[in-house]
């Protein structure tokens, strides 16, 4: 590799990074330990993964930005070119760090990284890539050397920081089941949080809102598009008509989500038998694109009969649907929040979700009653359209107050 090239490539990193816009933090980017000399970085496209890392290298490196190199892997300039040989030549030239982003685009991705961390000692590496990316069991031996976060969607409380609304910090499950009156009482009042609440249901999960306006919805469903025709098949080889049965099933489903569909037929109606089915749905799930939920922890098993199904989030439902169950949104936010939060969400036998093997779950609206739980100890309500609640009737909001 010519000296001049690698100049022209850090120099259009360092342009990146200058240009990057974007002021409001992710909750993750303090979380991380950056000085781990192996960083993944995993989550679905569109929840900031790339605007997170060139905000870490604008502060980390705001005195000597060319000892850090961006690149995002996805660019032609990769098809006849070696990261190998850039990566050394930054190395040789006093780079200390090399940020690989959309890594999933690069063939043999897996070794290739553990080579440059093999090979160059002093090297941080930090890379990013899809949710699909089975990383944990991919081959080329990183787990032992790699510490690997996950990116979801924005909060609800991060929505309220991104609109200037409320700046808090991130509650947990218990604090919230035994404060939440105290809580909301403080930040709830003259806030409009009901309003903020609603609109962060319809377009508020993914960062690029402040940036879209009346395209948003257009967008999401992009989104998806690029998700299943681009990162999947660059994940592993796939066919266009495997694709297009791919997309089939997550619309047929947003269709009929939370219900649990018969399966035999869903994929009778898909022309394709029971074990690609099941990949299918798989691959919709580890794509953040579905939440599957069962009664017992997830398995290939429990995936061929789930006890329900839903869109991973409600803007995704907005995306694929106009027919929107104000029920199943309700509990699509609950189910999406408390598993990003890191919560173990299953299906109970009496109410709709218990929470890490304990707490039990009732979603619904403000008159919602208790009688399907009420002799389970450990029961709450979850409900929505109250600022403040009593006793074991917690706001629905509040629960995008855990991340």
């Amino acid at each position: 590799m010519e000296i001049e090239e690698y100049y022209r490539i850090l120099d259009l990193s360092n342009r990146r990074i200058r240009e990057n816009s974007y002021t409001t933090m992710r909750f993750l980017l303090d979380k991380i330990d950056w000085r781990d000399r192996l960083i993944c970085i995993s989550g679905s496209r569109g929840c900031g993964k790339t605007t997170m890392i060139l905000q870490h290298i604008s502060s980390a490196f705001e005195k000597n930005l060319e000892s850090a190199l961006y690149v995002s892997l996805d660019n032609l300039w990769f098809a006849t070119n070696s990261l190998s040989e850039l990566a050394d030549m930054h190395y040789k030239n006093g780079g200390t760090h090399i940020f690989l982003d959309e890594v999933h685009y690069l063939k043999d991705w897996q070794m290739i990284i553990k080579n440059l961390y093999d090979e160059h000692p002093k090297l941080n590496i930090v890379y990013t890539g899809s949710s699909l990316l089975r990383i944990d069991y991919e081959s080329g031996d990183l787990s032992r050397r790699q510490v690997v976060y996950s990116l979801p969607g924005l909060s609800f409380r991060e929505y309220l920081n991104f609109e200037d609304v409320i700046d808090t910090e991130n509650l947990s499950l218990e604090e919230l089941l035994e404060d939440h009156k105290k809580i909301a009482e403080e930040l709830a009042p003259n806030k409009a949080i009901l309003k903020h609440f609603s609109d962060y249901l319809l377009y508020g999960y993914y960062p690029f809102y402040k940036e879209v306006y009346a395209g948003y919805e257009q967008r999401v469903s992009q989104i998806t598009n690029q998700i299943l025709e681009s990162d999947y098949p660059a994940v592993e080889k796939i066919n266009y008509s495997t694709v297009q049965k791919i997309k089939k099933m997550l619309y047929i489903l947003a269709q009929t989500c939370p219900q649990t569909p018969k399966m035999t037929e869903l994929y009778a109606q898909l022309d394709t038998d029971r074990n690609q089915g099941l990949k299918m749905l798989y691959i919709l799930e580890r794509a953040n694109l579905l939440n599957i939920l069962s009664s017992e922890k997830a398995t290939l098993k429990n995936m061929a009969r789930p006890d329900k199904i839903y869109c991973d989030n409600p803007n995704i439902m907005y995306s694929l649907t106009k027919n929107i169950n104000v029920g199943t949104k309700r509990e699509t936010f609950f189910l999406n929040q408390l598993k990003a939060a890191g919560h173990e969400v299953l299906y109970p036998p009496k109410g709709d979700f218990i929470v890490d093997g304990k707490y039990i779950f009732e979603v619904g609206g403000k008159d919602k009653s208790f009688d399907q739980i009420k002799d389970i100890p450990d029961s709450f309500l979850a409900i929505d359209d109250a600022e403040v609640g009593r006793g074991n009737r917690i706001p629905l909001w509040m629960f995008g107050l855990l991340y």
